[in-house]
């Protein structure tokens, strides 16, 4: 049968039946989005006490890690493409490490101990005291983000959750949680795209030199000189 030859299920008047059940599964997608992008406006203090966090540590030569899986890692991977190479504006390289993206490395981890250590002993091997490390997980439950974001703590480096709902388990391990009001996975990876663009936009213009670092930074460098 070719695709011209299908057959349609029409109402009365003639109209395909099919369409419309489509039609409102579409329509009730693009609602929800909207509720929750409307709620989303009261984590804009969390996203712009991140964007001073990471504008802090890279000032001061730090490095962000960022990890995840599945969409999540594709998100992790999106922002630390954002830091490496630019956003919008022409400015320096700023040093980010997407820890999902070498195969050899993955899979030595994930046969010789386990897939729950996956990203945990990468943040041993590489995270110190003052990076950034951040993690993706639109459940807070995926275990080897949660011994991520652990390491990251026993590392001394900062650890940031993007997630959803109440953050679950991986929320007890994070300094800073970027959390979407949702548990629709969908929905929550929708709003860490915009999250990661918002921090990316501070970054950027900190870099190229249209916004000075944050206050509490320049009085800790004031203080720190005065000694």
């Amino acid at each position: 049968m070719t695709d011209d030859t299908r057959p349609t299920t029409n109402d009365r008047n003639g109209h395909d039946a099919t369409a419309e059940p489509v039609r409102d599964a579409l329509q009730a997608q693009l609602d929800d989005h909207r509720a929750i992008a409307s709620q989303v406006e009261s984590l804009l203090p969390v996203v712009r006490d991140l964007t001073d966090r990471l504008c802090e540590a890279f000032d001061a030569g730090a490095r962000v890690y960022t990890f995840g899986n599945g969409g999540s890692a594709a998100d992790a991977q999106h922002l630390a493409a954002e830091l490496i190479g630019r956003y919008k504006r022409e400015r320096r390289p700023l040093p980010a490490i997407a820890l999902t993206v070498d195969p050899s490395v993955l899979t030595c981890i994930a046969n010789d101990y386990d897939f729950d250590q996956l990203l945990a002993r990468q943040i041993e091997a590489l995270a110190l005291p003052g990076d950034i490390v951040i993690g993706f997980t639109t459940s807070g439950r995926s275990s080897n983000v949660v011994n991520g974001l652990d390491a990251a703590r026993r590392a001394g480096a900062t650890s940031v959750l993007f997630g959803g709902g109440d953050g679950g388990p991986a929320r007890d391990h994070a300094d800073v949680s970027l959390l979407v009001p949702s548990s629709v996975t969908a929905r929550i990876q929708e709003m860490h795209l915009l999250f990661l663009h918002l921090v990316s936009e501070g970054v950027d213009a900190w870099a190229a030199g249209e916004q000075r670092l944050p206050i509490r930074s320049r009085r800790h460098q004031e203080e720190s000189a005065s000694r």
